[in-house]
């Protein structure tokens, strides 16, 4: 899953990735026995799903459209009328393009559904990258309940500080993890500043040096990732709503 100036840049530079951990130890959240962990299997009930995907932090309107700038490439992920039946969840078909100097890297085309607790769930990707040189590579598709893979979460329905949770699983290909850092923080990106964001810690085992912050809006979702391991920051250049 693609993921990716603000007063709390200043913190990071300042005091270092603690300082976010400190407010995770504050905050501490019962575990939430529902959301999947590690490698665990899921069995999705069709019944308990929907493809109209209105969770706050993560709203999914047909139509929505998403511009990001991470350095030299620009993303832009909109949400289609498409959905995609995945072992009888009806899932709701995000297409997310990355460019580098108008040339297309990455085109993949994402699937999400929302239970009803208001969870959204990551029930796979199909993804085509573009390396000049190189022919075109499908690493890191995937779809839950084939080939062992399971769905995860990608956004709970009330992301407490403290919550951990999987959102994704395909052995050796996609182990996404996450957990709820903090909430209440704000960021300035150039789509406007934002206020009482949601903040995650994002992991993979597959690359255990790599650690990202992510920063979710009520109403529009990702602003701005941030990845310690480099410097990397991806933030919101515009948005617009569905519906």
């Amino acid at each position: 899953m693609r993921r990716r100036p603000t007063l709390l840049l200043v913190a990071l530079a300042a005091a270092g990735v603690a300082a976010f951990g400190a407010g995770a130890a504050s905050g501490g959240a019962a575990q939430n026995p529902n959301l999947p962990q590690g490698a665990e299997p899921v069995r999705l009930d069709p019944a308990d799903f929907t493809a109209t995907i209105d969770n706050p932090y993560l709203p999914l309107a047909v139509g929505a459209r998403w511009s990001y700038r991470e350095g030299p490439t620009r993303g832009t992920i909109t949400v289609l009328a498409d959905t995609k039946t995945i072992e009888g969840v009806e899932a709701r078909v995000v297409h997310d393009v990355a460019r580098e100097r108008g040339r297309v890297v990455e085109d993949t085309f994402d699937w999400y559904a929302q239970d009803r607790q208001g969870n959204v769930w990551y029930l796979g990707e199909d993804t085509t990258a573009f390396d000049p040189g190189r022919p075109p590579s499908k690493e890191g598709s995937w779809q839950h309940g084939v080939d062992g893979a399971y769905a995860g979460v990608v956004m709970p329905a009330r992301p407490a500080p403290g919550l951990r949770y999987r959102q994704e699983y395909y052995e050796g290909h996609a182990e996404d993890e996450a957990r709820v850092v903090a909430r209440g923080e704000y960021a300035t990106v150039p789509a406007g500043f934002y206020r009482d964001l949601v903040m995650t810690r994002d992991t993979t085992p597959l690359e255990p040096r790599v650690l990202e912050y992510k920063f979710y809006a009520r109403g529009v979702g990702m602003v701005l990732a941030l990845t310690t391991s480099g410097g990397d920051r991806e933030e919101l250049v515009s948005y617009r709503r569905g519906g």
